[in-house]
């Protein structure tokens, strides 16, 4: 028996690589669904950016500490509950500058992260001092917003563009239809809109050459729109934020995280609209309150609120028993892009 190949590597050879954690911070502001973003570094570009800290082991035991440290360093924000994402480490997704690939050194590799708060949770004014502010997230995604029906925006510039680019011919024969993807991706035909397949919008656009990202990465020269789709971000920050969007939408069908964005009290409409802004879909008032009362998810504080000023509504609270019972309680809305 001929002895086992030598690995064709040292580990010598292996390149140096730097840990980086990246958090898309998530309240829910006046029905709007909001992500964190800081400034960028003086000489770092004019886009915002999630919130960024290297993993320092020697600090740290865990990347889930390290990122909360960072984040309230860099935001005077503490985090509730936090889940992690996914490993980011495509090479040359970090540059110097917007011209300038950062080839050289160590290779970054971002570990993204889900984290919920409330808006009131934290400092204002501290918050305000570090430059961090709230972007609603449907500035960065607009063609996620079905709340008042299909946007506009998905007619007039992006499924025209998209169909142009599936007519070029593919550089790997073998590769996917790009019109199958795209039908999928944006319901087309017999597919119906998905509200989970974020990501899969949001990376079919870059690879289209269709926004700012893919001109600074430099796949294409202009995305030849006369107006950008969605608010760019730096480096691959907007992609880690898809991937945090279409977690948290899929997420509140099968546990109950949607109270982390709600405040102790609250009435069934405030929690309705709380869902529909992360949803991005419109919900039938009375299915939604036979959904909540079926799910046993809430219950009444025998209290209730005239804040809209109108009839008093009554105020209710999550019921955390329900976590006792049963092992996915959440927010079943029905068929995908019902």
């Amino acid at each position: 028996m001929e002895p086992p190949a030598k690995p064709s590597f040292e580990p010598d050879d292996i390149p140096p690589l730097r840990i980086g954690l990246n958090a898309a911070i998530v309240a829910v502001t006046d029905h709007t669904p909001s992500i964190l973003a800081v400034p960028a570094a003086p000489g770092g570009g004019p886009a915002d950016g999630l919130p960024f800290g290297p993993f320092d082991p020697a600090r740290h035991r865990t990347f889930e500490a390290s990122l909360r440290d960072s984040v309230e360093q860099q935001t005077a924000l503490g985090l509730g509950y936090v889940e992690q994402l996914y490993t980011f480490g495509d090479r040359g997704r970090h540059r110097r500058d917007e011209a300038v690939w950062e080839e050289s050194g160590p290779h970054l590799v971002s570990v993204g992260y889900l984290a919920l708060t409330r808006a009131d949770a934290g400092n204002p004014e501290a918050l305000a001092a570090t430059g961090a502010r709230w972007r609603g997230w449907y500035e960065l995604f607009p063609w996620e917003d079905w709340r008042e029906g299909r946007p506009a925006i998905l007619d007039a510039a992006i499924l025209p563009r998209l169909a142009a680019w599936a007519e070029e011919p593919l550089k790997t024969p073998r590769s996917p239809s790009r019109m199958a993807r795209i039908g999928l991706a944006f319901g087309l035909k017999e597919f119906p809109w998905d509200e989970e397949r974020v990501l899969d919008r949001y990376e079919l656009l870059y690879e289209a050459g269709l926004l700012v990202e893919s001109v600074n990465d430099q796949r294409v020269a202009s995305t030849g729109l006369s107006a950008e789709l969605g608010r760019a971000m730096r480096f691959d920050h907007r992609r880690i934020a898809a991937t945090a969007v279409q977690r948290l939408r899929a997420k509140i069908k099968y546990r109950p995280v949607i109270f982390e964005l709600m405040p102790p009290e609250f009435t069934l409409t405030q929690l309705q609209t709380t869902v529909e802004a992360i949803s991005g879909r419109h919900l039938h008032k009375q299915n939604f309150r036979r959904l909540v009362e079926g799910a046993e998810l809430v219950e009444p504080t025998g209290a209730a609120s005239s804040a809209t000023g109108g009839r008093p509504a009554a105020l209710y609270r999550f019921r955390a028993q329900i976590l006792e019972e049963r092992p996915v309680p959440g927010l079943r809305l029905g068929g995908r892009g019902s």
